[in-house]
């Protein structure tokens, strides 16, 4: 039986490696096909409260490959407000929590690549946990590039032994529109509550985070010199504006980040450079 203690440190290590692997690989990507030799930017924040922990963001814009990339990783812990404590398991009774987490946002130059985003969590209250998941966000239908993404994602869940339908559907039906009754884009994988056999989440995980390096290096070769017009670009832009209604309306992280004093900063990294509403 592992200890509480250790698996915290397990995983909080686990996620300051794959920030490193992650930032490590997207500058090589980004210097690969580019002149630009362009760095990620490092910003480290804290809670306001004492002994509650805090972060690292890591920012790369203005790239001829990322138009804005952000990863971060924190680990944080503290009390939740009184009114967000019934919306997470395990903190109802004295809303005490620790998390650690990666996510990972990447805007692309061009409107052909997929915007990509990553996370992968582990929390803990009276219980704990890891969710996360990976999924794109397409301006322009791709069904070949579609069903690749959607094998490597099955393979990881099947080697891993996962329910890749339960995670397919659970990562359509979250990031949706109800507003505009479509999907924010192609969908993937997104779980949560994973509070089984700690040792094999912990392998699914990390497994998860070096396909979503692969994934992105694979989807930036196919596509990142394929040409675009101006309208290609106008496109690109609406597209982004549903991202941020997403972000801003629906979504989880952005919400536990506000209700756990997180970093405002950190928690809206996910937002693109530009973004457009007809």
């Amino acid at each position: 039986m592992i200890k509480l203690s250790i698996k915290k440190k397990l995983v909080d290590n686990w996620f300051n490696y794959l920030q490193f692997q992650i930032c490590s690989q997207f500058e090589f990507i980004e210097k690969k096909y580019s002149r630009k030799n362009q760095k990620f930017s490092k910003r480290e924040w804290k809670k306001n409260k004492k002994n509650e922990g805090g972060g690292t963001s890591y920012l790369l814009k203005n790239g001829n490959v990322f138009d804005k990339v952000g990863v971060n990783k924190s680990t944080v812990s503290g009390v939740f407000k009184k009114n967000f404590r019934n919306k997470i398991l395990g903190a109802e009774k004295d809303g005490k929590y620790w998390a650690s987490g990666v996510s990972v946002v990447a805007h692309m130059k061009n409107p052909k690549i997929p915007a990509l985003h990553f996370n992968t969590r582990f929390i803990v209250t009276s219980k704990y946990w890891f969710g996360g998941g990976i999924d794109a966000t397409p301006s322009f239908k791709d069904k070949i590039e579609s069903l690749n993404f959607h094998k490597s994602l099955k393979e990881v869940c099947i080697k891993n032994k996962k329910n890749y339908n339960k995670y397919k559907k659970g990562c359509d039906e979250y990031f949706y529109l109800p507003h505009r009754k479509e999907a924010r884009g192609i969908g993937g994988i997104f779980f949560d509550y994973e509070t089984n056999d700690w040792i094999k989440n912990f392998q699914f995980v990390r497994e998860l985070g070096l396909t979503f390096i692969d994934i992105s290096k694979k989807v930036i070769k196919r596509k990142n010199n394929l040409k675009w017009k101006k309208k290609d670009k106008e496109k690109q832009l609406i597209k982004r504006g549903r991202y941020v209604e997403f972000n801003l309306l629906y979504d989880r992280g952005t919400k536990f980040g506000l209700n756990s004093d997180g970093n405002v900063d950190s928690i809206l990294m996910s937002l693109p450079p530009e973004a457009k509403w007809k």
